[in-house]
């Protein structure tokens, strides 16, 4: 819901700025001042629903960066949780370059998200980069289809009950 303040003809888009114009005119007003109050000092107060636009754009970000949180959360492999932010993938993929120079069967310890020790090899790691690829691929799937679900809705509360689902 939106609500706007309308003061001797000027329109208001919150109490904030509402304040700041009455204070100039030595009306000084809390915050929590009730909807009665402001129209016994002339201030007309006008709720309006929100457009369903800037609800559906506020859930589309809002689901982005749920993915986009979920793109990089640990990933397991071989029993292990292990990390994959973006410092996480330039140690990978150092390491992998590391093990190749270093040939066949050349392992490294690894410090798990978990906080355990794992010895890994090359192809573990880019077994771990290629988990992360597939659950990618999966969180892609699920935004677009809830972006979908939510492009289709008529009302916030249907907007409200569409989720990133797995």
């Amino acid at each position: 819901m939106q609500t706007t303040y309308t003061y001797k003809e000027q329109t208001y888009s919150n109490l904030y700025e509402l304040s700041k114009a009455l204070a100039k005119n030595c009306i000084f007003i809390p915050l929590s001042i009730s909807d009665d109050t402001l129209q016994e000092l002339g201030v007309e107060v006008i709720h309006a629903e929100e457009p369903i636009e800037n609800i559906r754009a506020r859930k589309i970000v809002e689901l982005k960066r749920q993915r986009d949180d979920a793109e990089v959360e640990p990933v397991e492999y071989g029993g292990h949780l292990y990390d994959y932010d973006s410092k996480a993938r330039e140690r990978i993929n150092a390491a992998i370059i590391a093990l190749d120079v270093q040939g066949d069967g050349a392992k490294i310890s690894w410090t798990t998200a978990d906080n355990e020790d794992a010895v890994v090899t090359a192809a573990d790691l880019r077994a771990i980069v290629a988990a992360v690829a597939v659950r990618s691929n999966l969180l892609h799937i699920a935004y677009r289809k809830a972006k979908a679900q939510v492009e289709a809705t008529g009302s916030a509360e249907e907007v409200d009950v569409v989720t990133l689902e797995l």
